[in-house]
C-alpha cells in the first residue's frame, strides 16, 4: 500500500489532497518535525534531504512534491488529474507545476526561514530578507491572480480541476498571515473558497487537525 510520510500544513498537503481526490487507499505516516523525526537516520534513508513529503509504494521511494504529483497522475491516468500527454494543455500543466515547485515555494521558504540566508545572529538582516521575500511573494500571487482573471474559469488550468490546484491551495494557505494574503486577491480569493468546498480538501484539513482560518 502507498504510504505518505507527512506533517500537517507542509508541502505534504499537496499529495495528501491529491490522494484523497483520487480515492487511492493509502496510509499516512506522521513525521513529527517538532521532534526532529525528519532528521533521524531512518527518515534520512528515505529522503537524505530530511524534507517532507515522501511517498513509498513497495520498493518505490519518492520525494519532491512535484515528482510525487506527477507519479500519482501517471499511475491513475483515468482520474484525469493532468491533461492528455502531448497536448498544449499538458505543457502548461508542466509549466505551472514547476513554477509552483521552483519559484513560488522556494520564495515562501525564504520568508519562513530568513535566518538561513544571513550570518548567525544577524537579526536585522533576517528581517530584511523576510521583508523582501514577502514583496516577491506578493508579485507571484499577482501572477496567479492575473492568470485566473485572464481565462475567468474555475481552476488554474481552466475548466478542468488538476493536480496543480492542490499545490496552489497549499502555497496560498501559507500566506494567510501576510499583510496582503492570497485570500485578498480578486480572483484568488474566490478560487480558494472553491477549493475549500471540495470534500477531499475538507477531509485533509480535518485529518491534519487544522483550524480556521484555513487560507
Amino acid at each position: 500500500m502507498i504510504q505518505l510520510h507527512h506533517f500537517p500544513s507542509t508541502a505534504s498537503m499537496v499529495p495528501h489532497i491529491l490522494l484523497e481526490e483520487l480515492s487511492v487507499p493509502h496510509e499516512k505516516v506522521l513525521v513529527d518535525r517538532s521532534q526532529d523525526v525528519n532528521k533521524t537516520t531512518a527518515f534520512l534513508r528515505l529522503n537524505p534531504n530530511g524534507l517532507i513529503p515522501v511517498l513509498t509504494d513497495g520498493d518505490l521511494v519518492l520525494y519532491e512534491t512535484a515528482a510525487i504529483c506527477l507519479h500519482l497522475c501517471d499511475t491513475h491516468a483515468q482520474a484525469h488529474m493532468a491533461p492528455p500527454l502531448g497536448s498544449a494543455e499538458r505543457a502548461h500543466f508542466y509549466k505551472w507545476l514547476m513554477w509552483l515547485s521552483n519559484t513560488l515555494q522556494p520564495t515562501l521558504s525564504v520568508w519562513f526561514y530568513p535566518e538561513r540566508w544571513v550570518d548567525a545572529g544577524n537579526t536585522s538582516g533576517a528581517q530584511q530578507v523576510r521583508h523582501h521575500a514577502e514583496l516577491r511573494v506578493n508579485l507571484l500571487l499577482k501572477q496567479l491572480d492575473t492568470e485566473l482573471g485572464r481565462h475567468g474559469l474555475p481552476w488554474l488550468l481552466g475548466e478542468a480541476y488538476s493536480a496543480v490546484d492542490p499545490y496552489v491551495f497549499t502555497l496560498c494557505r501559507w500566506t494567510r498571515s501576510f499583510a496582503s494574503p492570497a485570500r485578498d486577491k480578486r480572483h484568488l480569493g474566490p478560487y480558494l473558497n472553491r477549493m475549500l468546498q471540495r470534500p477531499a480538501v475538507q477531509r485533509v484539513l480535518a485529518h491534519e487537525g487544522l483550524e480556521p482560518p484555513y487560507v
